[in-house]
């Protein structure tokens, strides 16, 4: 199903092949949601007519919206900063990595996984 928007506490999601809109409370997503931005595909999870859970895509491209620069000559190895994507996700980038890169990450894990 293809997550639409949100409204409150109720998340829509509509059927590509019905157009119908099914509402999800915020409960249910989990906090890997925190990756999906609209009109990405997800699996919503239901047991005989109720929803009890939305799996997310494993793997997602965002653009960084917020990270402070990187410094030349900083080369540390495995050196992370801060970053916000923009669902309004923190996580740990690379030093290198600048506002307004799409960024490649596994929505499991929440971990950076390279540029896109």
């Amino acid at each position: 199903m293809e997550y639409s928007y949100n409204d409150g506490d109720l998340y829509y999601f509509m059927d590509t092949e019905t157009w119908e809109q099914i509402p999800i409370n915020a409960s249910i997503l989990g906090d890997s949601f925190k990756f999906v931005k609209e009109n990405m595909t997800c699996k919503v999870l239901s047991y005989k007519g109720n929803v009890f859970g939305v799996e997310p895509p494993n793997f997602v491209e965002l653009q960084v919206t917020q990270t402070d620069p990187g410094f030349a000559g900083n080369t540390a190895t495995n050196a992370t900063k801060p970053a916000t994507l923009e669902t309004g996700a923190e996580i740990k980038v690379p030093l290198f990595i600048e506002e307004g890169e799409m960024i490649q990450i596994d929505t499991r894990t929440g971990e950076y996984l390279g540029r896109a």
